[in-house]
């Protein structure tokens, strides 16, 4: 058993089975084992590599997609520049490079990550120096919010729920004689369709996020973007974790490794109209980097002599690669114009 393996056995012995929720709370945040509370994950020296540390083309785009939404909107000074989850802080500092070539617009920006772990503050204030951190959305204030999210919602806990001859019943962790497993709670009452033997996931964290995002934005102006994987309507068991860059059970090691579930769009789409803002249709991430330029920025790149930029533009945006896999949303104001790249759900019938 790994330190908060023991710790987490003891509490089901103590009090009975805990949720998903809770596991993977504890397992990413605890002050003293929690995964995220305690190192840098990221990288080739990490456990697993996001988009931003691929290439900077990645940011470069998103930080320009942020402007020119800005511009639509007025350029409105100042405003809230945000990134919940930022790891290493590598997305916004490259963002932050795109967005100098807007007049006015770098001076406007008020700069805060949404970062709940302290040793990952940290290395963002090493890498962007002095900055705002916040602990919620709720915290910005009344400026109009520009926000970007890049695996966040990803890393939220979640509940499961497995449909029996008997109803719903919720998925939790429990204990047997070789160490921490899986069972069933009691029915719940849950407004899911489904089979016996179907598996649906809720991100109670996520939508309550999104839906804060998107009343602050109908109010103040602004927009969202978020990217992550996962799909639409979703059914089955996605809770998965990451260690040393390969797949593992998610109940081994216990705040040593990454644990994750896919997104589903559909529900952070009806969160966002919930908080009264238009929601986008996804997207496929590949599409959108190509929408933006992503082709035109790398054979730049590759013709001033970086060497790996033909290749980080495969792995972002090839199908077989982050392409199909990662989807995007965004969020904006009811009368502003969309994000560039993307299209107002109620247009739309069909979804990736």
């Amino acid at each position: 058993m790994t330190p908060l393996a023991a710790i987490i056995a003891a509490r089901i012995r103590a009090t009975g089975p805990i949720s998903l929720a809770e596991y993977m709370q504890v397992c990413l945040m605890d002050s003293r084992h929690g995964y995220y509370a305690t190192r840098d994950p990221f990288g080739i020296a990490g456990d697993f590599t996001t988009a931003p540390e691929i290439h900077q083309m990645f940011g470069e785009l998103c930080g320009l997609a942020l402007a020119q939404a800005w511009l639509d909107q007025g350029a409105p000074a100042p405003f809230a520049l945000v990134e919940p989850g930022p790891g290493r802080g590598t997305l916004m500092a490259d963002m932050l490079r795109a967005m100098r070539q807007v007049p006015g617009l770098h001076q406007a920006a008020d700069v805060a990550l949404i970062e709940a772990s302290p040793h990952l503050r940290g290395v963002q204030r090493d890498r962007l120096g002095p900055l705002t951190h916040l602990d919620r959305i709720e915290d910005i204030g009344s400026k109009p919010l520009f926000m970007i999210g890049n695996e966040f919602i990803d890393a939220l806990p979640i509940r499961q729920y497995q449909r029996t001859d008997d109803g719903w019943r919720e998925r939790l962790v429990g204990l047997s004689d070789d160490g921490l497993r899986m069972g069933l709670g009691p029915v719940v009452s849950l407004a899911r369709t489904g089979s016996v033997g179907d598996i649906v996931e809720e991100c109670p964290e996520g939508a309550a996020f999104v839906e804060a995002a998107a009343r602050h934005i109908a109010t103040h102006g602004g927009c969202a973007i978020l990217i992550d994987y996962g799909g639409w309507n979703g059914f089955g068991d996605t809770f998965q974790a990451l260690r040393n860059h390969a797949p593992e059970d998610p109940l081994a090691h216990p705040g040593q490794a990454d644990l994750t579930a896919h997104v589903d769009f559909a529900l952070l789409a009806a969160a966002a109209i919930r908080g009264g803002a238009v929601a986008s249709r996804p997207v496929r991430q590949g599409d959108w980097l190509r929408a933006l330029g992503a082709e035109a920025r790398a054979a730049r790149l590759a013709a001033a002599g970086d060497g790996g930029a033909m290749a980080a533009l495969r792995r972002l945006t090839h199908p077989d690669e982050m392409g199909h896999l990662f989807k995007v949303i965004a969020i904006w104001p009811k009368g502003a114009p969309p994000v560039p790249g993307f299209v107002a759900l109620e247009a739309h019938a069909d979804h990736a």
